[in-house]
């Protein structure tokens, strides 16, 4: 297994880690994957969850991985509202691609507002027009599904990503979800996993406050054993507050 910061490039979020700020009853409100959990008020998620291009270099750090190309398959595990899936699709033509992700909501708000990001940078034309062709490019490759249950036959990718998505679940759910990406992926090296973990107890203590989703979350070394044990051997990260 490699440590990869497959997410160097994104931009660094500003959170408020502070005990008590968020409850069980944000928690609730943020696990039925809603709008208040993508574009409601930050206590309870994102507090807003837009196209910003920042998947690109992801997309170039994809190819440079693991070297894939318009022949490839990707499948997106907890693809959101489908911004990795539609750059894989405008960068690489021909590539085939998935996305998998428990809220409805999310998929019904695929590429928003897209046309306002790019017409900022420049590009002419009319936003709404722009964010509907990026829908209809990318709706037909989402699913509404869990992580722990994929649709897909055995051998159906050649790389499988499973970005901050699986800690969401139970822990033997979560090690079912591992299993599954061993599946229905062709090459076990070409997978990505991050994980929400902590190094020591005061990480612990911040993920504790901030975590708002998360179900299973445990010490890197704890992760590392449980990936093992699970058979996995792809390249890993942590989202680390």
């Amino acid at each position: 297994m490699r440590e990869i910061n497959l997410l160097e490039s994104n931009p660094k979020p500003e959170r408020r880690i502070e005990k008590g700020w968020r409850t069980n009853k944000n928690k609730i409100i943020a696990k039925k994957f809603g709008f208040d959990f993508f574009d409601g008020d930050r206590i309870n998620g994102y507090g807003g969850y837009y196209y910003d291009g920042r998947w690109k270099a992801v997309v170039n750090k994809l190819i440079e991985l693991y070297g894939i190309d318009s022949e490839s398959s990707v499948l997106d595990i907890g693809c959101g509202k489908g911004f990795l899936l539609y750059d894989l699709q405008n960068m690489i033509p021909g590539i085939k691609v998935a996305g998998i992700d428990i809220s409805e909501y999310a998929i019904n708000k695929a590429m928003e507002k897209y046309g306002e990001f790019v017409v900022s940078k420049g590009h002419v034309g009319n936003p709404k027009e722009i964010e509907e062709e990026a829908r209809k490019k990318v709706l037909p490759n989402m699913i509404i599904g869990s992580a722990d249950n994929l649709p897909w036959p055995d051998n159906s990718f050649d790389v499988v990503l499973n970005i901050n998505t699986a800690h969401n679940l139970p822990i033997n759910e979560c090690q079912k979800a591992i299993k599954e990406m061993l599946r229905v992926g062709r090459d076990k090296k070409k997978m990505f996993i991050q994980l929400d973990s902590y190094r020591n107890e005061t990480e612990k203590e911040r993920m504790d406050a901030w975590a708002i989703t998360a179900e299973t979350t445990m010490f890197t070394h704890e992760w590392l054993k449980f990936l093992k044990d699970s058979g996995y051997d792809g390249d890993y990260y942590w989202t680390i507050v």
